[in-house]
């Protein structure tokens, strides 16, 4: 077996001892860092994405292999071009005001960096002018990502949408939005570009939009 099939098995498996000695192993051994990032970790959080889809693992399954990735990635950083990780561009994302659900937020997160993008994290309570002023700080930015998990703050993604588009990026940024209560539906209604009903298939769509 190749070293960067057992990086790809190691990530898939949650092999989060193992991780760091397996990219220093293929390191030693001349692999090329971006093969060991794009075909090893990278393809492994692909096929964890799409089981988590298929309800094949769950979201502890999916937060150990990309918790794996991560441990994998630190040992890689130092050997890869800058724009390695990232290169697929920046995406920022955030839960809007008023609610304070993260863990469908992290795991999207986690996705979308694991697919190749620059997350840029604006937590919990967001309020619609903080994507803005994001986008501002962040001129590059193509793709935001807005969250709401309860049917009460399902306005404030609405309000977000809007701001966005208020703000001079509509047809510059795509919005997807995603949470429980959110439909494909809402997401059409509110303006927004793409709505996702999990982590693995936001991380598709960021993809597909991005490209």
């Amino acid at each position: 077996m190749s070293k960067i099939q057992e990086i790809k098995d190691a990530v898939e498996g949650g092999k989060v001892k193992l991780i760091e000695g397996l990219v220093q192993e293929a390191l030693d051994a001349n692999e090329d860092p971006n093969a060991i990032l794009d075909d090893g970790m990278v393809a492994a959080m692909a096929v964890i994405g799409a089981k988590f889809q298929a309800n094949e693992v769950f979201v502890p399954e999916m937060l150990v292999a990309a918790k794996t990735m991560k441990k994998g990635v630190e040992v890689l950083r130092p050997h890869l071009a800058s724009d390695s990780l990232g290169k697929k561009g920046k995406f920022i994302i955030g839960t809007v005001a008023g609610d304070l659900h993260d863990i469908g937020k992290n795991l999207v997160a986690l996705m979308v960096e694991s697919a190749g993008f620059e997350v840029v994290d604006l937590g919990v309570d967001v309020p619609a002018d903080k994507f803005v002023d994001a986008l501002k700080e962040h001129p590059d930015c193509k793709l935001v990502g807005a969250s709401a998990l309860l049917t009460t703050t399902m306005g404030a993604l609405k309000d977000t949408v809007e701001a966005i588009k208020n703000a001079g990026y509509a047809g510059k940024v795509k919005i997807m939005i995603g949470g429980a209560p959110v439909t494909q539906d809402f997401a059409n209604d509110i303006g927004a570009d793409a709505y996702t009903p999990d982590a693995g298939s936001a991380a598709t769509k960021a993809l597909e939009l991005a490209s």
